[in-house]
């Protein structure tokens, strides 16, 4: 599966400092000092409908991550995963009458055109969950014969007691798990079970839903999050730098990614910070594809919505805070955006250097993205009023901003 193409990130004077950023095994900040090659992976989509805004916030998040670390100089292995076959998609692809292969491909073909539209930098590797199937069965297998697995019904489970760090992504006690289990895809109340939250391996075909060989386990399909892990240790092997997504995925996708690692390997952890973004609403409710109550980005593209006040409406908000879309916001980031392409279209302005400064300090303290918004208003606040003597200044302006911001102005 091939990813989208990547914008050009213009290079800046200086460098970057290293990223401090909020890790939820532990609760605080770590400094996030990767060794030259920078390593993370982030959950992408299920392909069942477009890219909406909670969506374009959560990648957002990582694109400014990958950012920071480009800006100290160092290269970035990226690798994000596409769930091309799972319970949604079947049953999106049988309420509409269409072939579920076609519809995965469908929408995230328009993903695509959403992070290229967004500039969004692409993941170096972009791996669908079929294509993976041929390196998930291994780890399965690997597993059953480490004694961490069992059978129900031709279904094959994880058990949690096989990894003694099971609980330490999340922190949550036993019934806040299963209540979440419940609610985001597991079947806790599955009779025969080890533990109600123990995963879901490999499913056995079910009639009339695709299925691939299966070696030993028989024909059948992954389970959701030894997905991501055999894509993720394939290609970052363990102890990588950044496991990203939204806070939605934190129980219990990675958690259950983390300690089938863990069991697999032996070692700990799976990734040395996890870092997840906040939820979007609209209307008072969470954004999300079950409730129908979307915004989608391809539509805003459609109604001629520039992609850069989107995606300034969307730096707006720290990346792990919890938020509402709604017209006012946009139209925020609207009003911003010709603002900051008046005050960058100047001939000259006041001096840039220190307005990159500030704009590498909030963003290499958690990704401070909002205070990153402030110190570029002020500029163009300033460049308004009085104007400046350096000639130099808009274009410095122009290239951080994009650098860093990933804005087109």
């Amino acid at each position: 599966m091939h990813a989208w193409p990547a914008s050009e990130v213009p290079a800046l004077p200086g460098q970057g400092r290293d990223l401090r950023i909020h890790d939820t095994a532990t609760g605080g900040l770590i400094t996030s000092a990767p060794g030259p090659v920078a390593r993370i992976y982030v959950c992408g989509i299920t392909p069942y409908d477009a890219t909406h805004i909670g969506h374009a916030a959560t990648y957002n998040a990582f694109d400014l991550v990958q950012r920071v670390w480009l800006d100290t100089k160092r290269q970035v292995h990226y690798v994000q995963n596409v769930t091309d076959v799972d319970d949604p998609l079947l049953e999106r692809a049988e309420r509409d009458g269409v072939d579920w292969a076609e519809l995965a491909e469908r929408e995230t073909s328009l993903f695509r055109e959403d992070m290229t539209a967004l500039r969004m930098l692409p993941p170096r590797e972009y791996i669908g969950a079929v294509e993976a199937i041929p390196g998930i069965v291994p780890l399965v297998e690997r597993l059953r014969d480490l004694g961490a697995t069992y059978e129900l019904d031709g279904d094959i489970y994880f058990s949690v007691e096989a990894d003694p760090h099971f609980g330490k992504v999340s922190n949550l006690d036993a019934a806040a798990m299963r209540l979440l289990s419940a609610e985001r895809g597991g079947d806790p109340e599955r009779p025969g079970k080890k533990n109600p939250v123990d995963p879901m391996l490999w499913m056995a075909a079910r009639e009339g839903e695709p299925s691939w060989d299966g070696g030993s386990l028989g024909r059948g399909r992954p389970g959701w999050h030894i997905e991501c892990v055999a894509i993720a240790l394939d290609h970052l092997g363990m102890g990588f730098d950044v496991q990203g997504g939204g806070s939605d995925l934190v129980f219990p996708h990675h958690e259950m990614g983390a300690s089938h690692a863990q069991a697999l390997t032996g070692e700990f952890p799976m990734a040395t910070a996890y870092v997840h973004a906040g939820m979007v609403a609209l209307h008072g409710e969470k954004m999300s594809k079950s409730k129908g109550n979307l915004v989608f980005v391809s539509r805003l593209r459609r109604d001629g919505v520039d992609p850069a006040a989107i995606r300034l409406a969307l730096l707006a908000h720290h990346y792990r805070a919890d938020w509402e879309w709604t017209d006012q916001v946009l139209q925020d980031a609207v009003t911003r955006l010709g603002h900051w392409r008046a005050a960058v279209s100047r001939p000259d302005g006041p001096p840039a250097e220190p307005l990159v400064e500030e704009i590498r300090e909030a963003l290499a303290n958690d990704l401070n993205a909002p205070a990153a918004l402030a110190a570029v208003d002020r500029w163009a606040v300033l460049q308004e009023e009085s104007g400046g003597t350096d000639p130099g200044a808009p274009g410095v302006v122009s290239r951080a901003v994009d650098a860093l911001l990933g804005v087109a102005l």
